[in-house]
């Protein structure tokens, strides 16, 4: 029982983090090369990748439900012609994956404490 307040820290941790909202990068470039990241309002579950056709990469977040062509020519009307990438993990929008998020390293530390604790 020496070990219940850290454990119970540990806990909350791992909980804080998997209830936490998804992370995107944001950015409109021509270079494919953005690291600005943001964190994405309670609604937004995805981020977005938008290709122009010869032009800019727009990364955002987004709602996963707005993922859909006709949704996305309504939501950028001066963009006639491109392409996208809808995907839900942190930081997934990027142009190469960045980490493996809070809520796996709270799962393992949960998991490394509940083994110590029972030795």
């Amino acid at each position: 029982m020496n070990n219940y307040p850290g454990m119970c820290l540990v806990f909350c941790f791992a909980i804080f983090g998997l209830g936490s909202a998804i992370r995107c990068v944001k950015c409109k470039d021509d270079t494919g090369s953005c690291t600005t990241t943001q964190d994405c309002r309670v609604d937004e579950d995805a981020c977005l990748t938008l290709a122009e056709r010869g032009g800019q990469t727009t990364r955002q977040c987004i709602k996963v439900s707005d993922c859909d062509f006709n949704r996305l020519a309504q939501m950028f009307p001066s963009v006639p012609k491109f392409t996208f990438d809808c995907c839900s993990s942190h930081l997934c929008n990027g142009a190469t994956s960045i980490g493996t998020g809070k809520p796996l390293l709270g799962l393992l530390a949960s998991l490394a404490v509940m083994w110590w604790c029972m030795q």
